[in-house]
């Protein structure tokens, strides 16, 4: 097993610039393993690898936004009061969730100063509904029901996760038992919290605006940047979830399918981690001028899949377009392939709502 390897390199494109990026961590001081998934693409840093480190970790890898992930939940709704004509009409009403006001639940001040917001970006809540089942069994260990609408949410700790970068911002890392290190893990593990938190009033915000009142049970919710401890190591995940804690949802973009997944015992080969979705095919700066000759302002509102986006930033809609990410059925090919999961069932995008 090497020290700097690519899951799918050879089935799934990857960018140049983003092998570089993934050899350039690779080579950090106490990094044991460097793995990228099928998903790895460049950013400000590789997006989508797995750095496993011994005595050291490096709070740039994670980058700003720690907590980012997805939560999956039960709405209550069954699909036949899906109005999307009515639904959309009400979203519409709203730039963003800023708008929306919620009374925080929680005893401590929150460090997100607008908590129960999406943010820019890629981030996203999604209504969705069920597309096929794969595995019954895994299916109904689930707890929801095939007819129910329900809620992908993506989003992380906002401004919070930017604060606590620019405090411990260092190229060379800290080393585990140095006093630095213990207060960044400290406001790490703060940040995943208010996060998860962040993702609970964001869907308890949309279903309440909607008019929906009753119990929104959560069945997934992972991270994808973020240190988890394993053993005497440090495994840094950016753009990755962790395979260790069950069932986890990997996205494509808004105009395909989402998978939920079940981890195989092969963790190992991939840094005990998965992808956590299609991963960029473009870069944002390229895409307005790659579709603006072949949507209008109302096409690129709709999918080829009939579902619908509610975006009132024209630049984002572009951004975030299908055409702008890699296919994630080739990332659940590979991903297959390398024996690293099985497919429990695949979510068809309703209405997604970005703001």
């Amino acid at each position: 097993m090497s020290k700097i390897e690519i899951i799918g390199n050879e089935k799934c494109w990857i960018e140049d610039m983003a092998k570089q990026q993934l050899n350039s961590v690779g080579n950090l001081k106490d990094v044991i393993r460097a793995v990228g998934l099928p998903d790895l693409h460049p950013g400000k840093g590789p997006v989508g690898v797995a750095i496993e480190t011994k005595d050291r970790i490096y709070p740039h890898l994670i980058g700003n936004d720690i907590g980012c992930g997805m939560r999956f939940i039960e709405t209550g709704i069954p699909k036949r009061k899906y109005k999307k004509e009515k639904w959309i009409k009400t979203l519409e009403k709203i730039n963003n969730l800023k708008e929306v006001s919620a009374i925080s639940e929680y005893e401590e001040e929150s460090p997100i100063l607008n908590l129960g917001t999406i943010g820019g970006g890629n981030h996203f809540a999604e209504f969705q509904c069920l597309e096929k089942v794969y595995d019954n069994v895994e299916f109904q260990k689930l707890g929801f029901e095939a007819d129910d609408i329900m809620l992908l949410i993506h989003c992380g700790s906002r401004g919070y996760g930017e604060e606590i970068l620019r405090e411990f911002l260092n190229y060379d890392g800290f080393e585990v038992d140095s006093e630095e290190a213990k207060r960044y893990m400290i406001k790490h593990d703060n940040a995943l919290l208010w996060a998860k938190r962040n993702r609970e009033v964001v869907g308890n915000k949309i279903m309440d605006y909607l008019g929906f009142s009753g119990e929104r049970k959560m069945i997934i919710d992972c991270n994808h940047n973020f240190i988890e401890k394993r053993e005497d190591t440090f495994i840094h995940r950016k753009g990755a979830v962790s395979s260790g804690q069950g069932a986890v949802i990997i996205p494509g973009s808004r105009g395909s399918l989402t998978y939920i997944v079940l981890p195989t015992n092969n963790k190992e080969l991939s840094a005990y981690s998965l992808s956590h979705g299609a991963g960029r095919k473009w870069a944002r700066g390229l895409c307005k001028s790659r579709l603006k000759d072949k949507y209008t302002k109302e096409t690129i509102k709709e999918t080829k899949i009939k579902s619908s986006v509610i975006c009132h930033d024209s630049n984002l809609l572009y951004e975030e377009a299908t055409e702008a990410y890699k296919n994630v059925d080739e990332i659940i090919n590979c991903l297959i392939e390398y024996d690293l999961i099985k497919v429990i069932a695949t979510m068809k995008p309703l209405l997604t709502f970005k703001g």
